[in-house]
């Protein structure tokens, strides 16, 4: 077996961990922050995290325009505004989206032309990177997407929705998970963002590139969720569950970085990229159960291992999924909702391999084209 693991970035978890970041050693100069705006903003922890940044003896300008799916466009006006201010660094604070947009934004503060230069799926050109990123320092509001722990960021150009990371410039030099962030996010979000990181476990469990190092957090990852992420939703303010879907989430980005997703991401990429009032982790739940029971003949050793974590007896991970969303009020979603339409389906799944192809490469067993739109037909109400 070979593997490596290379996970640089310094990490400070648990209660009032955001106050370590008026005693860390930053990066010199000014920052820019990275964030959504609305709740960060609305809760406070923007001018918090200036205050600290003052005290540390730091400068820092705000850009609040990032969207739940971050576009290029906020990327490119905020690298603008960070070079025109001389910034030395970036803060991506609040979930996901803000973090993806704080890594893509520091490596376009440094080098030329556009982000979709060095992306390499879809119409992107597949550049390397020429200038190292700007110092990226990692806070994160929610418990999603563990992108406090890898060098992945997912950047949406028109209906092209990408994942891109560099193993040598995009992990974050420093990041801060602090549970006391998450206690204000609705159960809606918080069921979303917990089956995001299950499913980056999940998927890093049953690719073909695990290991060892990978399985080890994988499953303990899935454990932890199955066992706290439906106390989160429903009982918002309970600090210990919080703290170990924190936790699990965290552990899912170590997945991330010594495994990888599988092609579920791609597919739900496809579609959240032509519908982006979709939220990623809402489409993930509405196509893992006809995903995983697709992959349970590929390789139901792993996934019933992972059922198990989830606190299945039998194994049956479709059993064992089903009772989280039933647990987690999620069961009931339907991809009509969200304008997803059964006539698009043979373009979701062309974009499911143009824009994101190398995941499919990663799967136990290659889907085709008709698998892909046969797990969409089934997932969809």
């Amino acid at each position: 077996m070979n593997f490596s693991y290379y996970v640089p970035t310094k990490i400070f978890f648990g209660e009032n961990s955001l106050d370590k970041l008026r005693k860390v050693e930053l990066p010199a100069g000014k920052a820019l922050i990275v964030t959504g705006g609305t709740s960060t903003t609305k809760l406070g922890y923007v001018s918090k995290v200036q205050q600290l940044l003052s005290k540390a003896g730091h400068e820092s300008i705000v850009y609040d325009k990032i969207q739940p799916n971050p576009t290029i466009e906020s990327v490119r006006e905020a690298a603008a505004i960070g070079k025109s201010n001389e910034c030395t660094f970036v803060v991506g604070l609040g979930g996901g989206s803000s973090l993806d947009a704080a890594k893509a934004i520091a490596i376009m503060c440094t080098n030329e032309g556009d982000f979709w230069d060095y992306v390499g799926g879809g119409t992107g050109k597949g550049n390397p990177i020429k200038v190292k990123p700007l110092p990226m320092v990692a806070i994160t509001t929610t418990a999603g997407t563990g992108t406090e722990a890898d060098p992945w960021m997912v950047i949406t150009n028109g209906v092209e929705k990408i994942g891109y990371g560099d193993f040598e410039h995009t992990f974050p030099v420093i990041s801060i998970v602090d549970p006391n962030l998450m206690l204000t996010i609705p159960a809606d979000l918080t069921a979303y963002q917990g089956f995001d990181a299950l499913f980056h476990s999940v998927e890093g469990y049953v690719a073909k590139i695990a290991n060892p190092m990978s399985d080890m957090f994988a499953l303990e990852s899935i454990r932890l969720i199955g066992k706290y992420l439906g106390v989160a939703v429903k009982e918002p303010d309970n600090k210990e569950a919080r703290g170990y879907v924190a936790l699990a989430n965290t552990y899912a980005g170590f997945v991330e970085s010594l495994s990888s997703c599988t092609s579920e991401h791609s597919i739900e990429h496809a579609l959240s990229g032509y519908h982006p009032e979709l939220p990623h982790g809402a489409g993930l739940i509405m196509l893992s159960l006809a995903y995983f029971k697709f992959f349970d003949k590929v390789c139901p050793e792993r996934t019933s291992e992972i059922a198990k974590a989830l606190g299945n007896k039998d194994g049956n991970i479709v059993e064992a999924l089903t009772a989280l969303q039933k647990e987690c009020n999620v069961y009931d979603m339907k991809m009509s909702d969200y304008g997803i339409k059964e006539e698009l389906f043979p373009e979701y799944a062309k974009h499911a391999f143009s824009d994101m192809g190398g995941l499919f490469e990663i799967d136990r067993q290659r889907l085709t084209t008709e698998d892909v739109i046969s797990i969409i037909k089934d997932s969809y109400k």
